[in-house]
């Protein structure tokens, strides 16, 4: 792990913190273009009501908006948790240069858990993956929410 890893990786943190605020699921995501940081993003499913607004997708709709640009080919995308497999033929779709991921998500994995979207050679494009970057932080982030809501369940 390198420091701008983990510095950037901090950021998506932040925003999946944001996520936890608002009683979503807390996934965070940022990306970065020569260093910079020009889109965020965190889980808003519930509070945006579509399915689609998840913390990738949102950030890469900031980065391209911030580019000018539908094709992100110097862009890395730091995300909490592996991107689904939605997520993950959005990055491939973007051209993103690289992923930065801390948890494996086991159940919709799109980068080797489930399904390996971002390398499969079938496509036009494939996105270089590092994992495990402050895996911890975004395991017990996710694993506070989840025991929040199934003690709130209990309570109901």
């Amino acid at each position: 792990m390198n420091n701008s890893d983990e510095f950037f990786m901090r950021e998506a943190l932040k925003e999946a913190q944001k996520a936890f605020d608002e009683n979503e699921v807390p996934i965070g995501a940022v990306a970065v273009f020569k260093n910079q940081i020009i889109g965020r993003g965190h889980n808003r499913t519930e509070g945006l009501k579509d399915p689609t607004a998840h913390a990738e997708i949102l950030a890469i709709t900031a980065a391209a908006n911030a580019l000018n640009a539908w094709r992100l080919s110097e862009v890395t995308i730091y995300t909490t948790v592996e991107p689904c497999i939605m997520c993950a033929g959005a990055l491939v779709f973007a051209r993103v240069k690289k992923i930065v991921f801390g948890a494996r998500d086991r159940k919709f994995g799109g980068c080797g858990s489930i399904f390996n979207i971002v390398n499969e050679k079938k496509l036009n494009h494939q996105i270089e993956v590092v994992e495990e970057i402050l895996k911890d932080d975004a395991l017990k982030l996710i694993k506070t929410f989840f025991t929040k809501k199934r003690k709130k369940k209990l309570v109901d």
